[in-house]
């Protein structure tokens, strides 16, 4: 097979990774890529969100899958243009992909499944979206409807707080067209987890929930960023409750998108709230997680592959998603200023020292880097994604920080403490 992965992250990397690990694959195209993907096969410099771009390369190198790894070019209707143009592609349709691209969209299909979530209401003017605020008093949580690369969302501790995040997306335009309308809801309180399933349309069969760390710094504290680590399985969410959370949340999701004429197919992702009046829905993705992604594959002992074809064809069966028992853990290495601004440019050096420390159980994913004259140097704000492997977690979290101290670069900071929430939670 030859495959073509679409992104530029550190979950565009573990994708194709894994990918190359099949024996059913031959060859792995990245549009655009970066400078770990170079490693797994041809880097091709074609933005994600050009959609007609990528499906003229899809057609010229004849490409037999295309995994969609970020969300804009889903709801972009990359996956619709694809298969019109007969070219296979891993991933939901536009409209499916509203589940990500619309938060108001979202929310009304989870009403419409009797999916758990926080009450709310949408606005397009903002008075009213003041006034409802007011109403719930806070915490309250604004986020606008569309895409904003993930700064539309705030939690606002104060009503003037949730005033001012209403004016910076409806009056001030700070999201463009993105926060026009936005979504004003109670906020929900509890500890996040992720949990992700496989989709056929008919069949879903979930993932090893993940817990991922959005804050900048340790104790979370600091300002949400695009998540600076993971783990799993989280044992805040234990495999013996996977059924009751698949009938909660995947389940009714899927059924409600068939009755509506669009069979959700890819990756559902719902992050949950567990409160203690339950588990809440936040909000849902369409796609692997970033950084989640990275240690889900680091575990994943099946064919991923023959799963995402599995899954497009509406022949997924349990049998095909198979997991090591053992526990992985991501740490993001990050660039000095991220989440605000960053430098770029910067020498990278002690990878190779790094995934020597764990004999083959650590994997460094590259996110934000690139190639300058045969020279690996920084180019974003999320750099790497440490990712080790161990008997539990407590092995796993030990193995990645040995790893994270071999990497250098000036200024790199990252968060200490991934994993400890569900260590405590094991009593360790």
């Amino acid at each position: 097979m030859r495959i073509l992965v679409v992104g530029s992250g550190g979950r565009e990397h573990a994708l194709a990774h894994t990918l190359t690990k099949s024996p059913d694959v031959s060859t792995v195209f990245c549009a655009p890529g970066n400078g770990g993907t170079a490693s797994c096969g041809e880097n091709v410099a074609i933005a994600d969100t050009d959609v007609r771009g990528l499906v003229a390369l899809a057609k010229d190198r004849a490409v037999d899958l295309v995994v969609v790894g970020p969300e804009a070019p889903l709801v972009a209707g990359l996956r619709d243009e694809l298969e019109s143009a007969g070219v296979p592609c891993f991933g939901p349709d536009a409209y499916a992909s509203r589940l990500e691209g619309s938060k108001a969209f979202a929310k009304d299909v989870m009403t419409a499944a009797g999916v758990p979530t926080a009450a709310y209401e949408t606005f397009t003017e903002a008075a009213p979206a003041r006034a409802y605020a007011k109403k719930i008093g806070g915490p309250v949580v604004v986020k606008a409807d569309g895409l904003a690369a993930g700064k539309g969302v705030t939690v606002a501790r104060t009503t003037e707080e949730a005033v001012a995040a209403i004016d910076e997306a409806m009056v001030a335009g700070a999201f463009g067209a993105a926060g026009s309308t936005v979504v004003v809801e109670e906020a929900l309180i509890g500890e996040e987890v992720s949990f992700l399933a496989f989709c056929d349309g008919k069949t879903a069969v979930p993932m090893t929930a993940c817990q991922d760390h959005k804050a900048a710094y340790d104790g979370d504290a600091g300002p949400n960023t695009g998540g600076m680590g993971a783990y799993c399985p989280a044992p805040i969410l234990p495999p013996a409750r996977y059924d009751e959370m698949m009938a909660l949340v995947i389940q009714p999701i899927m059924a409600e998108m068939a009755k509506r004429g669009h069979p959700f197919t890819g990756i559902l992702y719902a992050g949950l709230m567990m409160t203690a009046a339950g588990p809440k829905v936040l909000e849902y993705n369409v796609r692997f997680g970033d950084p989640e992604c990275q240690p889900l594959l680091m575990r994943l002992e099946s064919d991923l592959p023959a799963i995402f074809m599995a899954c497009r064809s509406g022949r997924l069966t349990p049998d095909l998603v198979r997991w090591s028992p053992q526990s992985a853990l991501c740490v993001v290495v990050a660039a000095p200023g991220y989440p605000g601004s960053y430098p770029k440019g910067l020498a990278i050096s002690g990878i190779e020292a790094a995934e020597a420390t764990g004999e083959g159980a650590v994997t460094v994913f590259q996110a934000g880097t690139k190639l300058d004259n045969g020279r690996l140097v920084t180019s974003g704000g999320r750099v790497l994604g440490v990712t080790a492997l161990g008997a539990d977690l407590t092995a796993a979290q030990a193995a990645a920080y040995r790893a994270v101290e071999k990497i250098h670069f000036e200024g790199a900071f990252y968060r200490r403490d991934i994993g400890d929430k569900g260590r405590k939670r094991e009593g360790n």
